[in-house]
């Protein structure tokens, strides 16, 4: 890349505050910038970086209005920067071409235009994969199986049976979509397997991280809404439905039956019981434990999980019992005294 601050702006829609004519030849984090780079600053914690950075140029929010070097004032910074980050490095991946010639693919399968099945792939009969869909070495995919057009899956992705994936959707590596669901009927003290039978249903511009299990439903289907985003290690259990645009952040557990709303987000480690709704808009914060329905719009943490102000009021209490033990102790030691003393008279 080698554009003028100007030109860079332009392509993210930005307003350029000092010498537009210097030359942006890298991009990079704001840390790690040389002369050269241009970089961004989101947070405002960081904004003191914005003194020290070896950056030619930064991307800034609209709220900074000046700074030591030139900037770029965007609506959105980290945006702007993923769109200089993609300008710079069009071509950085290499995807797979054509169908390799030890991939295996079943009777009735239905491959579109422009599909590019890697090494070692399974497809198995009358499942579909649309056009421009990328499936990279080691993956999986069950019969009567429907992949969308323009999705990427990553290396060693198993997809079982009777799935359904929009379009645009994103999975990586290690991920398992349609896992049977945890059901056991326990009886004088066995546990009996209970078949799953549902399926799974992926929205279209879903992205799933690595390592991610998506069981099937008992009955019906497991159902994950368009634009959702799911990072690493979470688990979803069967029949849960999750809502359009909702984010959910690495190591969540959610149990069967749950319903989570659109633009939820759900933040690391959180645990949902089973047979709750989590309403619209409903951001439920790190470590949390949720073990009833949380109404729209709201924000919740604790274990259990509580209205946010009601939470923060009970973690403050909670580190004022040292003190309060402290407290307790002198009253009943001079409660003695005075009881000793009356025992006297």
């Amino acid at each position: 890349m080698r554009k003028t601050l100007k030109e860079i702006a332009e392509l993210v829609e930005g307003e350029v505050v000092g010498d537009g004519s210097i030359i942006i030849t890298g991009v990079s984090g704001i840390k790690e910038a040389v002369s050269g780079d241009i970089t961004f600053v989101a947070n405002p914690k960081y904004f003191p970086l914005i003194e020290k950075t070896g950056a030619s140029a930064i991307i800034t929010s609209r709220e900074v209005e000046t700074a030591p070097k030139p900037i770029i004032r965007t609506d959105n910074p980290s945006f702007a920067f993923a769109k200089i980050v993609s300008f710079a490095a069009p071509g950085e991946f290499k995807r797979p071409k054509g169908i390799h010639q030890t991939a295996v693919l079943g009777k009735g399968v239905s491959v579109g235009r422009d599909v590019s099945i890697g090494a070692y792939v399974v497809i198995e009969d009358n499942a579909s994969v649309g056009d421009n869909t990328v499936i990279y070495p080691g993956c999986f995919v069950g019969h009567n199986t429907k992949i969308g057009n323009d999705c990427l899956i990553y290396a060693n992705v198993s997809i079982r049976e009777s799935i359904t994936i929009g379009n645009s959707v994103i999975i990586h590596s290690g991920t398992v979509i349609g896992s049977d669901g945890f059901g056991f009927a326990t009886i004088e003290g066995l546990h009996h397997k209970i078949p799953q039978v549902g399926i799974v249903e992926i929205g279209d511009d879903v992205e799933i991280g690595a390592n991610v299990t998506i069981d099937r439903a008992r009955f019906e289907k497991t159902v994950i809404g368009r634009g959702t985003k799911i990072d690493n290690l979470v688990q979803i259990a069967h029949n849960v439905v999750i809502g359009n645009d909702s984010i959910v952040v690495a190591q969540v557990g959610i149990s069967g039956s749950t319903t989570v709303g659109n633009h939820v987000i759900l933040a690391g480690q959180v645990g949902l019981v089973g047979h709750i709704n989590i309403g619209d808009n409903v951001i439920v914060m790190a470590q949390s434990g949720v073990s009833k329905s949380i109404p729209a719009g709201t924000m919740s943490w604790g274990y259990p999980a509580k209205p946010v102000s009601h939470a923060k009021r009970v973690n403050a209490a909670v580190q004022s019992l040292p003190k309060l033990y402290d407290t307790v102790s002198q009253l009943k030691k001079k409660i003695e005294e005075l009881e000793a003393k009356l025992k006297e008279k």
